[in-house]
């Protein structure tokens, strides 16, 4: 077992953790497990270098299990905006571009109209102001147009003139 450690052993421990290619700051939430696993191994008499290396391995795998978990929580929270987006343009009120299932195609209501925007072969978007979100519905051609964006500023105008 070694014996004390001196400011010397700590200091150039943890210059050699800076000096590392990869130095990342920790993580509340994992000091309770490093606690508890660093006094175990501590009472089991392992040494400290080795105790630093079995941390060091178990806060990587700490991190990849909450990266995974962060990711996962925001996909289910982006397919849950998603469908009830979806819900709300078939529902019949006014929305946001909103993308039914895999079409190409965006749907947006805005003062009771329903919008369709349809990709072109020139990377373009064509606007079409349409009855439904049936994909087989034609519509009426507004123009083309760069991005949602633009298309957007076209009928935040348009919505709210007469129809012709």
């Amino acid at each position: 077992m070694m014996g004390q450690v001196t400011a010397t052993d700590v200091g150039q421990r943890l210059r050699a953790f800076e000096d590392e290619e990869y130095f990342s700051y920790s993580k509340e939430e994992l000091l309770p497990g490093c606690l508890a696993l660093y006094e175990k191994e501590r009472a089991e008499g392992t040494e400290l270098p080795a105790i630093i290396g079995l941390l060091r391995d178990h806060v990587e795998r700490e991190e990849e299990r909450l990266r995974v978990e962060q990711e996962e929580r925001y996909k289910s929270l982006r397919e849950e905006d998603r469908i009830a987006r979806e819900q709300r343009l078939l529902s019949g009120a006014d929305c946001k571009w909103t993308q039914l299932q895999k079409s190409p195609h965006w749907y947006c209501r805005a003062n009771g109209r329903t919008y369709r925007l349809s990709p072109t072969k020139d990377k373009m978007w064509n606007l079409y102001r349409v009855s439904s979100v049936s994909e087989e519905d034609q519509g009426a051609l507004i123009g083309k147009y760069r991005g949602r964006a633009d298309a957007t500023k076209v009928i935040s105008q348009m919505a709210y003139k007469p129809e012709w």
